[in-house]
C-alpha cells in the first residue's frame, strides 16, 4: 500500500492534472468563441444574425423588468443609508453624489451582471448541457458545424451588447430611485438634487461601469458555455453544471470587478 506521503502527493498531482485539463479546455472555448465572433466574419463566415437577435431578446429585453425593480430598490436603499449618515453633519445634499457615483461606477454593473448570470448564464449552461447530454452537439460536429460558432457566438454577441445597455438602464432607474426618496422623504429640492447629480457624475464614471459590464458579459457567456460543454451524463449532471455556472459566474464577476476597479483607480 502507498504511504501517506505518496497518497498525499498523488492526490495533489491528480488535482493539478485535472485543473490543467480544465484550463486547457476553457482556453480552447475562449479561443474558438473569439475566433468565430470577430475573425470568422472577416473571412466570409458571418455570425447567425437571427439567433443573435433571439438571444438579445431573451437575455436583454426579457430581463428589463427584474433589472428595473432591483435597481429602483437599490437606489432607494442607498439614498436612505446615505441620508442616515450625512444628516449628522448637515450634508444631506451629498446624497445625490453618493447615489450617482456608486451606482454608475459599481452597483449598476455588478448587480446587472449578477441578475444576468442567474437568468441567462444558467440558461446557457442548461441549454448547451441538455444538447450535450442528448448528443446533439456530437450531431453538429458530425454535420461539419462548429458547435461554438453555432451555439456560443450568438450568446456572446448578445451579452456583449445587452449587458452594457442593461447597465445604463439600471443606472438611470437606480438614480431615479435615489431621487424619488430624496425629494419625498428627505426633503431635498428636485432641482438641487438634479444639479448635484450632474455636477458629481463624470463621463469616466459612466464609462468605467460600461467597460465592466462589457467584460462581465464575456465572462458570463464563457462560463455558461464551458459548464454546458462539460456535461457528461443525464439530467442530474445538467442541473449540477447549471448551478456551477451561476456560482462560477458570480465569483468571476466579482474578481473582474476588483481587477477593473483597481485598474481604474491607479490609471484614471
Amino acid at each position: 500500500m502507498p504511504s501517506k506521503t505518496e497518497a498525499f502527493f498523488g492526490s495533489v498531482g491528480r488535482r493539478v492534472i485535472l485543473f490543467g485539463r480544465d484550463v486547457h479546455y476553457a482556453s480552447k472555448i475562449i479561443n474558438d468563441a473569439f475566433y468565430w465572433t470577430f475573425v470568422s466574419p472577416v473571412k466570409g463566415k458571418p455570425v447567425r444574425v437571427r439567433a443573435t437577435i433571439s438571444e438579445i431578446v431573451k437575455a436583454g429585453y426579457n430581463a428589463v423588468p427584474i433589472v428595473a425593480v432591483i435597481s429602483l430598490f437599490v437606489g432607494i436603499i442607498l439614498a436612505l443609508q446615505a441620508a442616515y449618515q450625512l444628516k449628522r453633519v448637515g450634508a444631506l445634499i451629498y446624497v445625490a453624489n453618493l447615489v450617482g457615483v456608486s451606482i454608475t461606477r459599481e452597483l449598476g454593473p455588478i448587480l446587472t451582471a449578477i441578475i444576468v448570470a442567474g437568468r441567462s448564464g444558467s440558461a446557457f449552461a442548461a441549454e448547451i448541457g441538455s444538447m450535450k447530454s442528448a448528443e446533439e452537439v456530437d450531431a453538429l460536429v458530425t454535420m461539419g458545424i462548429n458547435p461554438v460558432r453555432f451555439l456560443v457566438t450568438p450568446k456572446l454577441l448578445a451579452l456583449m451588447f445587452m449587458l452594457p445597455a442593461l447597465t445604463v438602464f439600471a443606472d438611470m432607474i437606480g438614480i431615479f430611485g435615489g431621487f424619488l426618496l430624496s425629494t419625498t422623504v428627505i426633503g431635498i429640492h428636485p432641482y438641487n438634487y438634479f444639479q448635484q447629480s450632474v455636477n458629481a457624475l463624470l463621463v469616466k464614471d459612466v464609462m468605467t461601469g460600461l467597460v465592466k459590464a462589457w467584460a462581465f458579459g464575456i465572462v458570463i457567456t464563457i462560463v455558461g458555455a464551458y459548464q454546458g460543454f462539460k456535461v457528461e451524463g443525464g439530467a442530474e449532471e445538467v442541473g449540477r453544471r447549471t448551478t456551477a455556472s451561476v456560482v462560477a459566474s458570480i465569483f468571476l464577476v466579482i474578481v473582474f470587478d476588483l481587477f477593473f476597479t483597481t485598474l481604474f483607480y491607479y490609471f484614471t
